[in-house]
């Protein structure tokens, strides 16, 4: 019959019906080559339109500190600046992603970022970089992050797109930090860092003792005492000073934030309080 559809009939034509099989890899080839041409030519003209930009409204320092002071006067900002998390049996600290986006969009004119430059099998070959387009300072880390999560004393293979988009996204903010702050000038990053911890202490607004209070709210949230947090402070939460405030917050945005536990910081929570004892005991 006319309509009767044999097995070859069923084959999916050639996307060249007439190029000669063995031509077709020297085709996607070329295909390939011109896909990465048309981008190299993309990037190229994005970054010269961005140069462009640049040297026409040229940053002007001043306003950028007056921004710079006027974003770390606010509590908001001064919370989310600061990290702490356990390693070693020390504690490591310094200034949070958020902290140094924040300084680049005062700043201004910086082109900042992180790419995947490739995903192979298990891993991802990742880029951070900061620009600055006035002066071309550039700081670029390329790195390979392996498709894995520590969960315990293991490490688990990370199989759902989701959890290593994730993961990579994580280890590549953390690189992205240090590549801003590499760029920006240590006099504007140390008075940021000052001003921030000034804010904190309530030498802006809040007085530290209502930062305080605040604090130990917000630590019961998590699920630590008051108690806890007068036994790692080794002595009574009104005596916290602007040092231990700021650690503790920074301490509190690695909780909040899923960086650590609870438990790497603080004691379990006593069973009973002297009170509670010597009542049992009468």
């Amino acid at each position: 019959m006319e309509n009767q559809m044999t097995a070859q009939n069923l084959q999916a034509p050639a996307p060249y019906p007439n190029m000669p099989v063995n031509g077709m890899a020297a085709q996607m080839d070329s295909i390939n080559q011109g896909t990465v041409a048309i981008e190299a030519s993309r990037a190229i003209a994005e970054a010269q339109g961005k140069l462009v930009i640049a040297k026409r409204f040229p940053r002007d320092e001043v306003q950028a500190y007056s921004k710079m002071m006027e974003a770390c006067r606010r509590p908001a900002m001064a919370e989310k600046a600061f990290y702490s998390f356990p390693r070693g049996g020390q504690t490591v600290e310094g200034p949070t992603i958020r902290f140094a986006e924040e300084l680049a969009r005062c700043w201004g004119n910086i082109d900042y970022g992180i790419k995947e430059l490739s995903q192979d099998e298990g891993k991802s070959e990742m880029q951070a970089y900061a620009w600055d387009l006035e002066t071309n300072a550039q700081s670029v880390q390329n790195f390979t992050n392996p498709h894995q999560r520590e969960q315990g004393r293991k490490m688990v293979a990370l199989t759902s797109q989701r959890d290593i988009y994730e993961n990579n996204a994580n280890m590549a903010t953390r690189r992205l930090r240090s590549r801003i702050l590499a760029i920006l000038p240590s006099w504007f990053v140390d008075s940021a860092i000052a001003e921030c911890k000034r804010t904190l202490a309530g030498n802006n607004e809040i007085t530290l003792t209502d930062r305080v209070k605040k604090m130990v709210v917000a630590f019961s949230r998590l699920g630590v005492t008051q108690e806890q947090l007068e036994h790692r402070l080794k002595r009574r939460v009104d005596t916290t000073t602007t040092e231990d405030f700021v650690e503790y917050t920074g301490i509190y945005n690695a909780i909040k934030n899923g960086e650590s536990k609870a438990s790497a910081w603080f004691s379990a929570a006593p069973e009973a309080t002297e009170l509670t004892t010597a009542l049992k005991e009468g």
